[in-house]
């Protein structure tokens, strides 16, 4: 029996959509969370298996999503990642990780503690 790893992609604009593709083809993709409706629509009928919803908090609840992929602009990725984190959730920063260095170190020393 294998252990499958389910992740969230947040964001699915420029980038997030490469992700969205590659973590489908992994089998790994349990659900794509963005909060232009029109976006995941398209992505509802590309991607029929996979959920999609508007709110990181339904994500960051769930159970059975052990991890979260941030694609979204890049001033919303600490406060992402640092609820991400405190939800117990496996993280992947798209670059930049954040845009103040304090706010790494924060993750870091935070990603520690929760590990």
């Amino acid at each position: 029996m294998t252990n499958k790893t389910n992740v969230a992609v947040i964001g699915s604009g420029y980038w997030g959509k490469n992700l969205i593709r590659n973590y489908s083809k992994l089998d790994a993709l349990k659900v794509i969370c963005d909060n232009n409706e029109t976006l995941l629509e398209h992505f509802k009928n590309q991607y029929p298996t996979t959920e999609v919803c508007i709110s990181i908090n339904d994500v960051l609840s769930r159970n059975d999503v052990h991890g979260v992929v941030i694609a979204t602009p890049a001033e919303k990725h600490f406060s992402i990642a640092r609820e991400a984190l405190l939800a117990k959730k496996h993280v992947f920063v798209e670059k930049p990780l954040v845009l103040d260095e304090t706010e790494a170190a924060e993750l870091i020393t935070l990603a520690k503690k929760i590990t």
